[in-house]
């Protein structure tokens, strides 16, 4: 069985660099993967729905 990590904010900001508010535009306009709610506090994103939004940034550069 494949397991898939979360990714919380933090780990999430060193990765991408920008902002709290820039992520939630993006996913309000559909443009970065939807965070997963973990509780009624806390939420994360998934590790695999991340690397596959950088690999399409990464097939749009090419382009």
């Amino acid at each position: 069985m494949e397991t898939n990590r979360i990714i919380r904010k933090p780990e999430l900001f060193k990765l991408i660099g920008v902002s709290d508010t820039t992520i939630w535009r993006w996913e309000k306009d559909g443009l970065f993967p939807k965070r997963v709610a973990l509780g009624p506090n806390s939420s994360g994103w998934l590790e695999s729905e991340v690397a596959a939004w950088f690999e399409t940034k990464a097939i749009e550069r090419s382009a």
